[in-house]
């Protein structure tokens, strides 16, 4: 019972208090940043062509103030920048949207014969049959220049046929932006910025490594943040954009139609559209929010940063949310709805989202899978003792429940992988975000693994002695 009184305690020192309705954005967000514990965060509002706000909340992992300045990793995000990217080149008439990628990129060639027919629409709207499950797409990680890339895809193979179904892999924002390389004579980083970025006046944002760099994100660890470094990886048209909430507010009210316009209106409208196979458009998302206006939406997540950026063509309103953190739970999307409900004149629901609490049962499972493995091997004795005669059946089923843990943890990655849509996940990546839960797992399997042997080994040396 004290133990019941402990938990329910911690629970609620750590879930969030109540609080009144903000009156402003700033009142909000410090709710936010003191119900969420969130260590960084920048936010840009815009509405028709003016920033209605853009700030910065805490500290980056060096210490400095965030503010609408501060470079941010944006991850997915990006997209919607390649697909601008190659829109404009598609205005240009440097690319054919309708006509296969191989027609338009000297040296993408791959092991299935279906390649020769995916399009750079398809590309774009996800449907060109890339997919995870047929791509080794820990070897692409290891890529160094958007042509290394395209080069490694030589002996991957398709999930679908071309243009018959939508399936999210990064391959396709990366080798796009390998045809945007080709088809203006420059990298795409150089592309972005004179074509993209500089028009805008987004002077803080680039996909070089060696350009702006941000500071290091963090993993949340049961409720702490622990700053570490990204996990190194290939981050091109796919999600290598660095970029700041104010640079952000520019490109949002651009998206909106209002501002500089790098396409034509049908342009814009075309990578806002949904394809015919699925909802996902180009970079883009068309989405309902809670209150049924129709948005348009891209998160992003990489392992030390989280985003999410949203339009609502009704009213003309903008939203970019950028956080320096990665966990089991991302708040960004919570914080988005926050920001359009205030938009909307309505009360915002919490942003808490949960995150210390989970954390906090997840330790708990793990401490108290410590603490039964340590009296399951102190208790290994008496045990076997109770079973020396046994019929060897029984004894073995009851080192089944020990060993589900182990089993659990080997398959723990595909078993991620299938939740996630059967996008790769490695062991290095559980590390990262997941941390908590891959602790809990590791622990669990090994109090299971070392009280089975602590009792098999007894069991043998009671039937010897006996």
């Amino acid at each position: 019972m004290k133990a019941l009184l402990i938990v329910v305690a911690a629970v609620a020192f750590l879930s969030p208090a109540a609080h009144a309705a903000p009156s402003s954005i700033d009142d909000y967000l410090a709710d936010v940043m003191h119900d969420t514990g969130l260590p960084g965060l920048s936010v840009v509002v815009t509405q028709g062509d003016r920033v209605v706000h853009a700030a910065g909340y805490g500290e980056d992992s060096e210490g400095a103030p965030v503010t609408a300045d501060t470079p941010m990793r944006i991850a997915s995000v990006s997209k919607s920048f390649t697909a601008m990217a190659v829109m404009t080149l598609v205005e240009d008439g440097r690319i054919a949207l309708d006509e296969p990628v191989a027609d338009q990129l000297p040296g993408f060639v791959m092991a299935d014969p279906r390649f020769a027919d995916i399009t750079v629409r398809h590309l774009l709207n996800q449907t060109s049959g890339f997919s995870d499950t047929t791509i080794d797409v820990t070897a692409l990680e290891t890529a160094t220049s958007p042509a290394d890339y395209t080069a490694k895809l030589s002996d991957g193979s398709l999930a679908a046929d071309p243009g018959t179904h939508y399936e999210y892999c990064n391959v396709n924002y990366d080798l796009a932006a390998r045809v945007v390389e080709v088809a203006s004579g420059r990298t795409f980083d150089d592309y972005l910025k004179q074509h993209v970025f500089g028009p805008l006046g987004m002077s803080r944002s680039t996909v070089s490594r060696d350009d702006i760099r941000p500071a290091d994100g963090y993993n949340s660890v049961f409720g702490a943040w622990l700053s570490r470094p990204e996990l190194p990886g290939f981050h091109s048209g796919g999600g290598g954009v660095v970029t700041t909430a104010a640079d952000m507010g520019k490109w949002l009210i651009s998206q909106n139609g209002n501002g500089a316009q790098l396409v034509s209106p049908e342009g814009l409208r075309a990578m806002h559209t949904s394809s015919t196979v699925d909802e996902y458009a180009m970079g883009w998302i068309p989405d309902r929010g809670p209150d049924g206006v129709e948005q348009l939406v891209h998160p992003g997540n990489l392992f030390t940063y989280s985003a999410v950026q949203a339009i609502v063509p009704s009213t003309g309103h903008g939203f970019a949310v950028l956080v320096n953190s990665a966990s089991l739970h991302d708040p960004t999307y919570d914080i988005l709805n926050g920001l359009i409900a205030l938009s909307q004149g309505r009360d915002p629901a919490p942003a808490d989202g949960g995150r210390q609490t989970f954390e906090l049962v997840l330790g708990l499972i793990a401490l108290a899978a410590i603490g039964l493995g340590v009296l399951g091997v102190r208790r290994s004795a008496r045990w076997a003792r109770r079973r020396a005669g046994a019929p060897a059946w029984r004894v073995a089923l009851r080192f089944v429940p020990l060993l589900v843990p182990g089993a659990l943890s080997a398959a723990y990655p595909d078993l991620i992988s299938i939740l996630v849509n059967g996008r790769t996940v490695t062991w290095a990546q559980l590390t990262y975000f997941a941390l908590p839960l891959t602790i809990t797992v590791v622990v669990a399997a090994l109090a299971g693994l070392a009280v089975a042997t602590a009792r098999l080994l007894r069991l043998r040396a009671t039937v010897h002695t006996g």
